[in-house]
């Protein structure tokens, strides 16, 4: 019965399924984990980062990009070249956002907020279509990619969103996707208390310590980008052996 449903993107299947977005969020599903944590003076992102090939530049793979000073973006998707460096999805996402926060400093002369900049790639415009009418078009395929982006609003409150290939977006205190993101969900959901997020580096070490939880050791690292109020993001590698 499948089959004659998972061709059409905007057919839905007798029992309410729309099998090409579920296609795109199988490919989430199998990218590399992140992770993201919104303290109470600070943002944090964590990707596990494979080795690399023995012959690659290791700067061309990056799970974690800056859109803006104030805010950057993790994302898993595994579509075409994804573990050679920006899955073509993300590079076009990426692209744009970052366009749209310049084009919003020179037009408002402020800083975009962390939730304008995420409507905005759930927005993102491409011949025509966002990435949300992508899920209604028919010749189409959804963006095979998740997101998270944290930051800092000028006010000076901290926000992560997370963004699905669906065309949803929704705001938390902490969440992972990728592989095995149901396993840190869990993880943060039993640690991520008030406690736990008492100082930045409380904050930094629960983000690590998820990743942990399904981060193999041999030859992979995590990388972490680290943001805190009023101050420019900074990015810390950490080696697991």
């Amino acid at each position: 019965m499948a089959a004659r449903y998972d061709r059409a993107i905007t057919v839905f299947s007798p029992d309410g399924h729309l099998f090409q977005v579920e296609y795109a969020q199988e490919a989430v599903k199998k990218g590399s984990t992140a992770v993201g944590i919104r303290g109470k003076d600070i943002v944090v992102l964590g990707v596990e980062k494979k080795s690399v090939a023995k012959l690659q530049e290791e700067r061309t793979v990056r799970k974690i990009c800056a859109l803006d000073e104030h805010v950057c973006m993790a994302f898993a998707g595994k579509v075409l070249l994804s573990q050679l460096g920006l899955t073509a999805d993300a590079r076009i996402v990426i692209n744009r956002a970052r366009v749209e926060c310049q084009s919003h400093r020179l037009t408002v002369e402020d800083p975009v907020t962390v939730e304008y900049i995420t409507r905005y790639i759930f927005n993102t415009t491409i011949e025509g279509k966002t990435i949300y009418r992508y899920t209604q078009s028919n010749g189409r395929r959804p963006f095979g990619i998740s997101a998270l982006i944290v930051g800092f609003d000028y006010d000076g409150t901290p926000r992560l969103y997370q963004t699905d290939p669906s065309g949803t977006y929704h705001a938390w205190k902490a969440n992972a996707i990728g592989r095995s993101a149901k396993t840190v969900r869990e993880f943060l959901e039993k640690n991520y208390t008030d406690e736990a997020i008492a100082s930045d580096n409380d904050a930094i070490k629960l983000a690590i310590k998820a990743l942990l939880e399904v981060v193999q050791s041999g030859g992979k690292n995590i990388e972490l980008a680290v943001i805190r109020r009023n101050q420019p993001l900074k990015v810390i590698c950490t080696f697991i052996y």
